[in-house]
């Protein structure tokens, strides 16, 4: 591949793996915030009816096949950086691994769950489970059978980082396709650039596009953005607008939440709320202060009028993404206890 095409490609957020001098390379993760990972993935072993119900009722020769193969699983997620050349080392912090058997129909299902706080990941660590506890089965069993078939080896499920994926339950088996961001459900959004220097300049807004792409990993309908400047009157005529009038279930905001005198966004919000929710800026200072020494000046807070919850986030785009993580999980919840809907809660 041309070195110009390569890097086209990376710029487009590809090939991360390749360096501009094309060579393999282990991604750095060192800027990333250390946030909840979870994955969870699943193999099938396929054999004859017979080996299955021998390996259901634990009278293989070599012993019991499914406690061998989940321990061997477990082991093998705890050294996938050992095996997989460019994945990084993880310290994690929970691994389950279970097989259950289908005798009639001479399947094993291998399923695994793997979590960590991390800066990355953790899907090859589930699918190197299921791999290792494949394999495991196969050596076990082989004694009784010489043609059992190790038939697929799927990413489930992932939490965490840019992106939750699911596996859709009917999607073709292996298909691509089949993946896809999950969406927390209906969530109409409204993000708000609050610069005065960017409402007269609004393409240069950057943190505008950095909300929207929260937005998209939210799985939220985006049905207004503006950019407007600040004055404290005008930010809260505009968040009223959006919460009372166009009934959005969630109001993003970027600027003016630092300590300069012309720093209005919270007074703003804070006139406007019924209620403060402090944990949300709370969440976002803590995840900004690995980044930055001025994560305590942040005053954002974030609040619910109304059916309607109000975030402040920082006008730095690249602030913006680094705190990203520590809101996907609880935004969507949030909305759902608002608007008087049961949401159930995911482990942590």
């Amino acid at each position: 591949m041309a070195r110009g095409k390569r890097v086209a490609l990376m710029s487009e957020g590809h090939l991360t793996h390749i360096g501009e001098d094309g060579r393999a390379r282990m991604v750095d993760v060192g800027e990333k915030a250390a946030t909840l990972r979870i994955a969870r993935a699943r193999a099938r072993v396929r054999m004859s009816p017979a080996s299955a119900a021998a390996v259901s009722r634990g009278e293989v020769p070599k012993g019991e096949v499914l406690g061998v193969a989940r321990l061997a699983g477990i082991q093998a997620a705890k050294q996938t950086s050992q095996l997989i050349p460019l994945a990084h080392p993880l310290a994690l912090t929970f691994v389950d691994v279970d097989a259950t058997v289908a005798a009639d129909e001479g399947l094993v299902e291998i399923t695994s769950e793997v979590r960590t706080t991390g800066p990355t990941g953790v899907e090859m660590e589930a699918m190197t489970a299921c791999a290792v506890a494949a394999l495991t089965i196969y050596d076990m069993v082989k004694g009784l059978e010489r043609g059992v078939a190790l038939e697929e080896i799927v990413l489930l499920e992932k939490r965490g980082g840019r992106g939750d994926y699911l596996r859709e339950p009917g999607g073709a088996e292996g298909s691509a396709d089949s993946l896809r961001v999950t969406p927390p459900g209906s969530l109409r959004v409204a993000l708000i650039t609050v610069s005065t220097s960017k409402a007269q300049a609004p393409e240069l807004d950057g943190s505008g596009p950095q909300l929207a792409i929260l937005a998209e990993r939210l799985g939220a309908e985006v049905v207004g953005r503006e950019v407007i400047p600040d004055v404290k009157d005008g930010i809260e005529a505009r968040l009223r607008h959006w919460s009372d009038d166009e009934g959005c279930a969630l109001v993003l905001t970027s600027g003016g939440t630092g300590v300069a005198p012309g720093d209005l966004t919270p007074e703003a919000t804070a006139a406007v709320i019924d209620r403060e929710i402090t944990g949300v800026a709370e969440a976002m200072r803590l995840a900004s202060r690995p980044h930055t020494s001025h994560w305590m000046l942040s005053r954002a807070i974030s609040g619910v009028r109304g059916s309607t919850l109000i975030v402040n986030l920082p006008g730095s785009p690249a602030s913006i993404e680094q705190i990203a993580p520590a809101l996907l999980a609880a935004i969507p919840h949030a909305v759902e206890l608002i608007a008087g809907r049961s949401s159930p809660h995911r482990p942590s």
